[in-house]
């Protein structure tokens, strides 16, 4: 038999133990709570975090979309240009098919006209001519007012395009000279035009060091204000010479000039140019514009951008309203 003393000394090393091993039990489910919170708060963060990467991806991904678009786009523009370039200088130059004669068939009519309606340039000769000034050290030769007026009206138009290719933001994409682009521009205007805005859509060099200005760029951009005045003066003159113009020299009325007009698109091939460049700067204006509205002033790009879309009119304002305080 047991004595008092043995049996205390077993139940409370039973005693011990056993709570010592329940004190070990408590610990390991603490311990697994714990992870558990963990875990959860980890799952919970990452579930929170992945939207964020998901939508950084997204966004990746479309601007990846957007500029192999962009690139499609300008490339098939370069395309187009191209070929319009083409067709250009063979229908107006070298076939025989359209109106009038081509360049290796030109008749002395043709370029007894050219002649005349160069020294008939911006109506210079005919007012120094006039009643007013009455000054006769060249006289002027005396052409059909509305070849006059057609011919005037795309030469004061190709003038106000000076300041904007100047201006341009893509002009440093072309190589070559914009003083020779724009001076062969005036006398042949699209046939070095159109190369021009097929190259300026070429990709942008990373370490291409900005052009400054000619002499003649820095006339033109800080005359940009007179040169509208002057080619948009051109251009109105134009209209009202070709319609009402040399009423001494019996060209008949309103109806007659715009028949013989008709009949001059249909014969020469000079004026039949002219409508294609008309055309061609329709599509021109609005396009050369829009990519330099940062050129504008802040307070008139709104008045610009719906204006750009004008013949004439929508040049007419970008000059005036250029921001020649930055440097382009």
């Amino acid at each position: 038999m047991a004595s008092p003393a043995l049996l205390c000394n077993n139940i409370c090393t039973r005693f011990w133990v056993s709570s010592l091993s329940q004190s070990q039990h408590q610990m390991q489910l603490l311990q697994r709570r714990r992870l558990s919170v963990k875990f959860q708060a980890q799952d919970k963060a990452s579930f929170r975090f992945s939207p964020l990467v998901c939508l950084a991806a997204r966004r990746e991904d479309k601007e990846v979309v957007l500029v192999e678009n962009d690139g499609r786009k300008r490339r098939l523009l370069q395309i187009l240009l191209w070929a319009a370039e083409g067709i250009y200088i063979f229908w107006l130059f070298l076939l025989p098919y359209a109106p009038g004669d081509p360049v290796w068939a030109i008749s002395s009519d043709t370029i007894n006209s050219l002649i005349g309606l160069s020294l008939n340039f911006f109506f210079i000769l005919p007012l120094i001519n006039s009643v007013v000034v009455g000054i006769h050290l060249i006289n002027s030769p005396v052409l059909h007012p509305m070849s006059e007026g057609l011919f005037n009206f795309v030469i004061g138009w190709t003038f106000m395009f000076a300041p904007l290719l100047f201006t341009d933001c893509k002009r440093d994409r072309y190589k070559g000279s914009l003083d020779v682009l724009w001076g062969f521009q005036m006398f042949l205007t699209n046939t070095f035009l159109i190369p021009y805005m097929a190259i300026r859509l070429n990709d942008e060099e990373t370490e291409s060091i900005p052009r400054k200005p000619s002499q003649l760029g820095s006339v033109m951009i800080n005359g940009a204000p007179i040169v509208g005045v002057i080619g948009g003066a051109v251009c109105l003159i134009s209209a009202l010479w070709a319609l009402f113009g040399r009423q001494d020299s019996n060209f008949g009325s309103v109806a007659d000039r715009c028949e013989f007009l008709v009949s001059y698109l249909g014969s020469e091939r000079l004026a039949y140019a002219f409508i294609w460049d008309i055309c061609l700067y329709i599509i021109f204006q609005p396009w050369l514009i829009g990519d330099n509205l940062q050129n504008v002033q802040k307070s008139k790009v709104s008045v610009v951008r719906y204006l750009r879309f004008v013949p004439v009119i929508g040049l007419i304002s970008y000059l005036l309203f250029l921001n020649r305080d930055e440097e382009p």
